[in-house]
């Protein structure tokens, strides 16, 4: 996932920069990017041993993608999300749950409540801060036999067939963002995500399960989910505008304006020490 990887880099930067990084892609985001699986959820909540009076803090909730299925379960949640922009949609999406609160802050700078919550919940986010913060901050907000739960959804991509199609357009604009993930390949990915949670030595009984997911995407909503990824952000406009008119004028001609694509969604779930 290029997110992730991109991330990486950014651990010696500027607060700021990471803050702010999706803020002028909120509403795309919100709109765009896949979700979770019920059951992924279901499974998580079980795997955790979550009480129904379980009280989580989420990590980077973005617009609430994975902050609303675990709302409709009851929980009572604490979700820190740094950009303004993501924070307003998360707290319209999560206006209906009054146990939610959205606090427009990052984790870094979020005032630790130690031994508060039963779980630390962080959904396709805690890549994006630096490992030797992430993971003892949120052993010490859990409780005694509290869980992290990590989620994660990788990229939607097509069948390969498609994808071959769509690189000549790749290759025509922006030939460093070709590249395809089969199935095996992004389960792979995701499944050595969960290794700086082991490296932190602070948690145990690590379980990593993984889905499939499936999903049709008109053009205007394919556009809209690329616009949201990093390498996508990090173009510049003149490049992005002129391979997504490509990408549009390939599906519409090709592919009757939509796509069928598949990704993988996973979770890591170990208990603090």
């Amino acid at each position: 996932m290029k997110d992730l990887e991109q991330a990486k880099n950014w651990y010696s930067q500027d607060l700021e920069q990471r803050k702010n990084w999706y803020s002028s892609v909120a509403d795309a985001y919100n709109q765009a990017r896949p979700r979770y699986p019920k059951e992924l959820i279901v499974s998580c909540v079980e795997l955790a041993q979550l009480p129904s009076e379980a009280a989580i803090l989420e990590i980077g909730c973005g617009p609430g993608i994975a902050t609303v299925p675990f709302a409709q379960l009851g929980f009572k949640m604490v979700c820190l999300e740094p950009s303004p922009d993501s924070c307003f949609l998360a707290r319209q999406n999560c206006a209906s749950y009054p146990n939610v609160e959205i606090r427009n802050s990052s984790f870094e700078e979020w005032e630790l409540e130690t031994k508060r919550f039963n779980a630390v919940l962080a959904a396709t986010a805690i890549h994006w801060i630096p490992p030797e913060v992430a993971y003892p901050k949120s052993a010490d907000a859990l409780q005694g036999n509290g869980s992290l739960i990590l989620l994660w959804n990788k990229e939607p991509f097509p069948p390969y067939e498609v994808y071959q199609s769509l690189n000549e357009v790749y290759q025509t604009y922006a030939p460093s963002l070709a590249r395809y993930e089969d199935r095996k390949a992004q389960e792979e990915i995701l499944k050595k995500l969960g290794q700086n949670l082991i490296d932190s030595g602070l948690f145990k009984d690590l379980v990593f399960e993984h889905m499939k997911s499936e999903v049709t995407y008109s053009t205007d909503k394919y556009l809209m989910l690329l616009s949201t990824l990093s390498p996508y952000i990090a173009l510049e406009e003149q490049t992005r505008d002129s391979l997504f008119e490509g990408l549009r004028e390939k599906i519409e001609k090709t592919y009757g304006g939509s796509l069928h694509l598949s990704y993988v969604s996973a979770f890591h779930i170990a208990r603090k020490k």
